[in-house]
């Protein structure tokens, strides 16, 4: 593999951490490690540090529910969470946008994604009035689209949307349909395009995307206590620790598996029923994914298939000369736990600094190169 291939490895490698259950693949158990495992501290619990982040964030009061006349008391809660979707089988990952961004590895990834010297960044600035990297607070993934939540107070909403058709939802909401939208060019031009997603403003604090304008009013619904299914949110606040965290439907995860693992993604289907994940980035990467079931001996056999598979996987990895692919799995662990399994998954800061030095060095010249008359 050349220098170049061996950059796109560890950087999609470096992408798909903070993306989810994708880093699901790169974890395995089997023989040992010809690689010393890093010391790390696995996210396990919340740190004061996240307890504190969880208590600033209980800001938002849903409408009282009156009963027998008599309005009930609400608590203050975390209007982000409230927004999540309810009962099984569903996906929300949330992802420590302003936290990840002043991390060791949210420096690497800066310099990756602004190889161009900024030019793209100031750019989207100017045409949102949105700073990603200083009013963005977090972003959620769910099987249902995409929460953004943070400031968004300077956000050019008219000039973005104003032509789709919109109406008021409640107190400080807003819902646009999908349709045709004006861009504003950084050279004073115009282009026009189409926007298939429809789109939610709440109080300046959040925008929701999701493919219909109900889907957008289910999430806005919840906020507001109208929402109509059972159960509590998928995350409460006991869950929000690290950099990213969330629960992940086995569904997603089964098919994160690859080609040839259809039958242990069918067992993984019919005997897991949740997976939990948590990465903390405050030093080296460290992952644990928590896999449940009820059957504890089914459990207990999966976890070894699992681990096995991904094994074969690192071992495939060395065989066919990809060391980056085969390092990386050499610091996965399977822990059996009962009634579930752990997944666990540490990758240096040191070799992910050394894998992506060459994205600073890429940033680095191109602000030169905009920096020369």
């Amino acid at each position: 593999m050349d220098s170049r291939g061996r950059r796109r490895v560890w950087l999609v490698g470096a992408l798909l951490l903070f993306a989810g259950g994708a880093v699901l693949m790169f974890t395995g158990q089997g023989d040992k490690s010809t690689a010393e495992a890093p010391d790390v501290e696995f996210p396990r619990r919340m740190k004061g540090s996240d307890q504190e982040r969880a208590e600033k964030r209980r800001t938002w009061v849903m409408p009282a529910v009156v009963d027998a006349g008599v309005a009930a008391p609400m608590k203050p809660r975390d209007p982000l969470l409230a927004a999540l979707p309810r009962g099984p089988g569903r996906t929300a990952v949330v992802i420590e946008a302003n936290a990840l961004r002043y991390s060791p590895v949210g420096e690497l990834l800066m310099d990756c994604l602004l190889r161009d010297g900024g030019k793209n960044l100031e750019q989207f600035k100017a045409m949102s009035g949105v700073d990603p990297l200083q009013d963005l607070d977090r972003l959620v993934v769910t099987d249902e689209g995409v929460i953004l939540s943070g400031d968004f107070s300077k956000a050019k909403y008219q000039e973005l949307l104003g032509e789709r058709v919109s109406s008021d939802y409640g107190a400080g909401a807003r819902v646009y349909e999908p349709g045709d939208t004006t861009f504003a060019l950084p050279d004073g031009g115009t282009q026009r395009g189409r926007m298939d997603t429809s789109v939610g403003t709440w109080n300046n604090q959040m925008l929701v995307f999701g493919k219909s304008p109900d889907s957008v009013k289910t999430v806005l619904d919840r906020m507001d206590g109208r929402g109509q299914e059972e159960g509590p949110p998928l995350l409460d606040e006991n869950s929000t620790y690290g950099e990213m965290y969330g629960v992940l439907a086995v569904e997603t995860l089964a098919k994160l598996l690859g080609p040839g693992q259809e039958e242990l993604a069918r067992r993984l289907t019919d005997v897991a029923q949740n997976v939990e994940l948590h990465l903390d980035t405050s030093g080296d990467v460290a992952m644990v994914a928590n896999v449940t079931g009820l059957d504890a001996e089914k459990m207990t056999d999966l976890g070894k298939s699992l681990g096995g598979a991904l094994s074969m996987a690192r071992m495939k990895a060395q065989a066919e000369g990809k060391e980056d692919l085969a390092q990386l799995l050499d610091f996965a662990k399977v822990r059996p736990d009962g009634s579930s399994f752990k997944l666990e998954l540490a990758v240096p800061l040191a070799t992910l600094q050394e894998q992506l030095a060459w994205c600073r060095e890429e940033r680095q010249a191109a602000e030169r190169a905009r920096s020369t008359p």
